[in-house]
Formats: structure tokens, C-alpha cells, sequence
């Protein structure tokens, strides 16, 4: 489960754009950011999760939000400021389960690293998709777990939502905010559709062909589609997006990543549903959890500023900016399959705590990560563009340290309250 949406200039304070998105995963699974750099390239083979496929001669760097053990990303902005989050969509097609295709992150990360406008990405995610196809198991542990994508794509100027089923899809250009989440959402208002789309869908009584397809209707499978309340997240950003055209800044994008169906105090993780912005796992009909949070800031006039937690759940953490040019040691930002001492995993050990008690511990943790979250959009917004590199590796130590006090207090907490 995730959730994706965007601002273009005429929606926000700034005249940029701005994507966002939360990256809803098994609990467990740590997310990697990885700043990637520009390549010419002289292998033959780009190796993607389960297949090859030709590599081109050069590629473009990119910021990820990935999967530790993914080559693929949820998220990520590459050196054009070109943008892309994905969903899971579930729909009407058997996939076979033969691990003979490309992931949604695999599509994902190719866009990023083989183009400069947010167009050229539709159309590289199009031509890898009718090629490749997405018979590719998306999950962690859970090796069953095969779906559809749908994606978001922006650059400075333009956005567009692209969906498919197997190799057949359908996309519309975004007017000014759009939103998506776990379903397919166009109907008969796409700007395009794959050649075979409609025949397909008669050809399987989807569709009678009285009416223009529909596309949503002729391939949604309505079970995990309802299951997954893609609907009412959708429905939740992007009500929140129409609301507030025209003021929207990063920050913003921040607390509404951060939401839950209930507000604080009432909120409890282990009340948590598939209705939450924020995701909390609790189990079978709910098994996932906001694993990392990416809100991206893409102007024509100023290289593209990528805001990353790096860490589980929005409503626990702090949004660093990342720009092209940083240098961060490695193992602050790439997790292992087991608790260490990176960003995430030291960050899931105080969120664990923290949801034991959750209105009580959540309002003492607040008092200082909103007041750290203030100081870090305040020293953004003061430091020219030149510095900002430098400014990504203190606000990461700064967090790092924030978390490292945290974690010392909630465990004199721990001790005092067995005494």
C-alpha cells in the first residue's frame, strides 16, 4: 500500500512542483536512500530484481528510496528533476508468478536513470512495460505478493498519471494537483490507451463496447481493491490538495504524509487501518507500514531538492533535504535485513517504543522532532543553493543525534519505571 500526489506550479506557494509519497511496505523491510551517480555506461546488460535487459550508453543520477534488497526504488528525483512514486494496483489479470518480468520499482528506477522530461518517463515506462511486462513478485517475505503499478510522474512543468494492467495501460496529463493510491483510478477520461486495451476488455466481457471503456471499471478486482481503502486515501489527499491550491509548500506535504484516520490522541497504532495516510501495520487485512517518506521540491529555476525521512512512519520522524552533490557516510543510509545501526533501524527501535504507549509516548516524542523539523525547514530556507550539500550531511547528524537521545531517555524510562 502507498500513497502518491502532486502540486504543479499553478497549485503551490513557490511556482514548483511538488510530489510526495509514502512507501507502504512489510514492517520489517528496511528502506536504503541511495544517491546514485551519473554513468556512462559500457556493459551490455543492465541487471534489474529478476531479469536483464540491454543497457543504454549512459545514465542519469538519481536520489532513491529503495528497498535495502531491491535494486529498484518506491521513490526517488533524478538530476533533471524528474520525479516518479508507484502504487500496487489489483486488478482482473492472472499474473503467473514466473519472475519473468520488471517490478514496479524496476520500472520505477529505469524512467529515472534514462530520462529528462517527465514525458520521456511515461513513454521509457511504456516501452519497458509492453517489452518486459511485470510478472515480478513485488513483496519481502511475503513471496506471493504480485500486483499491477500505477505511477506519478512530474518534472518542473508537467505531471502525469500512467496505470496499467499486465502489459496494457492508460494515462492521463495532470491540470494542476492529482492524487494516487492502491486502485486504478482513470476512467473514460485518459489521454491515451494501449492499442490492445479495449479488444482485450471486450474480448473478456469487461467491457460491452456501448460506452467509452471505462478503464478503472473494465479491469479493477474490486475484493483487494476495497480491501486496500485505496479509494478513501485517494479521495482523502487529494480533497487535501483542493483545499489548499495555491499555498502549498514542502512542508505542508510533510504533515499530511503524517495522517491518520483519527487525530491525536485518539489515534493508536494497534487501532491503525488501511485508511491511514501513515500506515501502521496490525495484521492480516493490514500488514503494512509507512517504511520511508519522500516529499520532492522541483523548480526550472534551482536543482531539484528531495525532502527523505529515511525511516518508518512520518508521524515519528523528521524530513531531511537531499540534493546532487552530498556526501553521507554509507551505512548511516543503507539498513541491513537486521537491526544495526543505521538511520532506520535505530529510528524503528524508538517508533516500537514509542507505539507501546502511543497518545502518551508520541506527545513527548513530538515536543522535540517538530521543534528539530522547524529548525531544519528554517535552515533550508536560509541557506543559498551552493551550501546545501553541506546542509543535507548536518541535518542528517543532527537526526541521527536527536534519535540517539531519544533512545537514551526512553531507556531511563524503561529502567526507572521497573524499579
Amino acid at each position: 500500500m502507498c500513497d502518491t500526489l502532486v502540486a504543479l506550479p499553478s497549485a503551490t506557494a513557490s511556482g514548483a512542483t511538488i510530489l510526495a509519497k509514502n512507501s507502504d511496505r512489510e514492517p520489517d523491510e528496511a528502506q536504503a536512500i541511495s544517491i546514485v551517480p551519473r554513468r556512462i555506461c559500457h556493459e551490455q546488460y543492465c541487471t534489474a530484481t529478476f531479469i536483464s535487459l540491454p543497457q543504454v550508453a549512459e545514465t542519469y543520477a538519481c536520489i532513491l528510496s529503495r528497498p535495502f534488497q531491491m535494486w529498484g526504488a518506491e521513490m526517488g528525483v533524478n538530476e533533471w528533476g524528474v520525479a516518479i512514486g508507484n502504487e500496487a494496483v489489483f486488478t482482473r489479470v492472472r499474473i503467473l508468478r514466473n519472475n519473468t518480468g520488471l517490478t514496479g520499482m524496476d520500472l520505477l528506477r529505469l524512467a529515472l536513470e534514462r530520462s529528462k522530461t517527465a514525458w520521456e518517463a511515461l513513454l521509457n515506462i511504456i516501452q519497458l512495460l509492453e517489452t518486459y511486462g511485470q510478472d515480478a513478485c513485488g513483496g519481502y517475505r511475503n513471496k506471493r505478493f504480485y500486483y499491477h503499478n500505477s505511477f506519478l510522474i512530474a518534472d518542473a512543468q508537467n505531471a502525469y498519471v500512467l496505470e496499467t494492467v499486465d502489459r496494457h495501460w492508460a494515462y492521463r496529463r495532470v491540470d494542476a494537483c492529482y492524487a494516487i493510491s492502491n486502485r486504478l483510478s482513470i476512467g473514460t477520461d485518459a489521454d491515451a490507451l494501449s492499442s490492445g486495451a479495449a479488444a482485450f476488455a471486450r474480448a473478456k466481457g469487461w467491457w460491452s463496447g456501448a460506452q467509452p471503456l471505462h478503464f478503472s471499471h473494465a479491469f479493477s478486482d474490486w475484493l483487494y481493491t476495497g480491501l486496500g481503502r485505496g479509494k478513501a486515501r485517494q479521495a482523502c489527499t487529494y480533497n487535501w490538495l483542493i483545499a489548499n491550491q495555491g499555498k502549498l509548500t514542502a512542508a505542508h506535504f510533510f504533515d499530511v504524509l503524517a495522517t491518520h484516520h483519527l487525530p491525536h490522541p485518539q489515534f493508536k497504532p494497534a487501532k491503525a487501518t488501511t485508511a491511514d495516510i501513515c500506515m501502521h501495520a496490525t495484521g492480516l487485512l493490514n500488514p503494512n507500514s509507512t517504511t520511508g517518506s519522500m516529499v520532492a521540491h522541483i523548480s526550472s529555476a534551482s536543482p531539484p531538492v528531495v525532502w527523505l525521512t529515511g525511516t518508518p512512519h512520518p508521524c515519528m520522524s523528521v524530513f531531511v533535504p537531499f540534493v546532487f552533490g552530498a556526501e553521507i557516510p554509507a551505512d548511516w543510509l543503507t539498513p541491513t535485513a537486521q537491526p544495526d545501526h543505521s538511520l532506520w533501524w535505530q529510528a524503528k527501535r524508538l517508533q516500537d517504543w514509542v507505539a507501546k504507549d502511543y497518545p502518551k509516548r508520541h506527545a513527548w516524542l513530538e515536543e522535540t522532532r517538530a521543534d528539530l523539523q522547524h529548525h531544519i525547514w528554517q535552515q533550508y530556507q536560509q541557506t543559498p543553493a551552493d551550501q546545501l550539500a553541506q546542509l543535507t550531511y548536518e541535518t542528517l547528524l543532527a537526526v541521527r543525534q536527536w534519535l540517539a537521545k531519544c533512545l537514551s531517555q526512553s531507556t531511563c524510562q524503561i529502567y526507572a519505571q521497573a524499579q
